[in-house]
């Protein structure tokens, strides 16, 4: 039998994952050991933007709203909150195994009846439960069985009475969480796309039955500017509206903001109304009374929630697939990371133009006088133009070069990534020059080289 055709990852893809890599913003966990399938480990600049992006949305979320409120709950929870919840019996996905190769799939992405790798026998589709099972104790058995998190919004709703009591909060209010959750993906991929540890940024919001409809459209709203913020191309972001047939049983609407990637529009984040089910069921299960008693309606009822759901990795790739350029160039391309300068791993690079003249020491005092406010980065090695280069495909916003005229009236050359024009500005303007473009930075109109059809037309 004829061996059928993988999927080709598609070349910019295979590019941006090189620069990963190569670079320092994400490597395969374990990679000395040959790697741990779908894990990934985040490296110098990868952890500065992952972190940059986890702010700005603690920002927008925490900070920026009255009645928003922070919570960092346990990976480890009682088992009963996950048959609560459902994902005891409900969280699987179907599954078939190859007699052959034994490679494992997902029943509901194949075509066809035989094994897309060796073209073998499958076997008969099983369902296969996503959640990571431990125990929790010296002794393994029924009594001690625990789970690893597969999402953190149940975390969120468990402590729903105590977070609303101890920030003395009335709906409508809002719990946000950043965290880590697990699920044992059968067939994960496109880079951290879909991995098997992950982070999630979630805000549950509590609302009256009656207001969901009006709290839906605010939410999907505000999810949308966020992602504006990121500085992402608005042509490459997309609504879709979940069907009756895509519609989980609790919810009673759904919207997901899909991205543009090389491989095909896929979900970024999820804004959903939950209806009043997450409440209704721990309460069911757990014997707790979780109503809230409205004072100024002087009524008792059970919350509404909208929930806004977002991966931070998958976030973070949407950031740089969209930040991935090359120009054309006469000897190789120009490989540039348009990344918005709000979440930009490092701020500006700082060079002395050469080793002498006390260009080097004067270069370091600016560095350390940025360094208290932005991450930049200090670099003497190489031609100027190499290190320009390399502060390219960082990401970088900023080159600041120290020069035989800085000396002369404290001034230094600034070079532009994304126009790679060069002016020059004093020292002591540097920092509101970073700031302004932090908060008022625009994407440039570039054409991408990328033939548009690899990314699904």
């Amino acid at each position: 039998m004829a061996k059928p055709k993988k999927n080709k990852t598609p070349v910019k893809m295979e590019k941006l994952m090189s620069l990963c890599k190569r670079r320092g913003f994400i490597f395969l966990s374990s990679e000395i050991y040959g790697g741990q399938s779908a894990c990934w480990d985040f490296g110098p600049l990868g952890v500065e933007l992952k972190n940059n992006i986890k702010q700005l949305w603690w920002k927008a979320m925490v900070h920026e709203n009255d009645n928003i409120e922070g919570l960092d709950a346990s990976i480890i929870m009682h088992p009963r909150v996950w048959e609560a919840s459902g994902h005891v019996d409900g969280f699987h996905d179907p599954m078939v195994d190859c007699k052959e190769c034994k490679r494992r799939f997902r029943a509901d992405t194949l075509e066809g009846d035989s094994c897309p790798e060796c073209g073998g026998e499958l076997t008969s589709v099983r369902q296969f439960n996503l959640m990571f099972k431990t125990h929790i104790g010296p002794v393994e058995d029924s009594a001690s069985v625990a789970y690893l998190r597969p999402e953190t919004a149940q975390g969120i709703y468990v402590n729903f009475l105590n977070v609303a009591n101890s920030s003395r909060q009335k709906i409508p209010f809002g719990i946000a969480q950043i965290g880590k959750a697990f699920r044992n993906e059968i067939t994960p991929g496109n880079f951290i796309f879909r991995s098997r540890e992950f982070e999630q940024m979630e805000m549950q919001f509590f609302v009256k039955p009656g207001t969901d409809e009006k709290w839906m459209e605010y939410w999907r709203e505000q999810r949308w500017k966020f992602h504006q913020r990121l500085g992402i191309r608005q042509d490459h972001l997309r609504w879709h509206e979940h069907g009756p047939d895509e519609l989980a049983h609790y919810a009673r609407a759904a919207f997901d903001i899909e991205y543009k990637f090389p491989f095909g529009w896929s979900e970024l984040e999820g804004v959903h109304n939950r209806t009043d089910f997450d409440l209704k069921r721990h309460t069911e299960y757990s014997g707790k009374d979780m109503s809230y008693f409205d004072q100024e309606a002087n009524e008792r009822y059970i919350p509404y929630i909208i929930e806004t759901s977002a991966g931070v990795d998958r976030t973070m790739l949407q950031v740089l697939v969209d930040a991935y350029e090359e120009e054309p160039g006469e000897k190789e391309n120009r490989v540039v990371m348009r990344i918005s300068p709000l979440v930009a791993p490092i701020k500006a690079g700082i060079f002395p133009l050469v080793k002498r003249d006390g260009m080097p020491e004067r270069a370091d005092e600016i560095y350390h006088e940025l360094k208290s406010e932005f991450n930049v980065f200090y670099d003497e090695g190489g031609s100027i133009g190499r290190r320009y280069r390399r502060m390219d495909e960082a990401g970088t916003p900023y080159c600041i070069t120290v020069d035989s005229q800085t000396a002369e009236d404290d001034t230094v050359t600034v070079r532009h990534r994304d126009s790679m024009e060069q002016d020059r500005v004093k020292i002591t303007d540097l920092k509101p020059m970073i700031r302004n473009a932090m908060l008022n930075y625009k994407r440039p109109e570039t054409v991408d080289i990328f033939d548009t059809e690899e990314n699904g037309g």
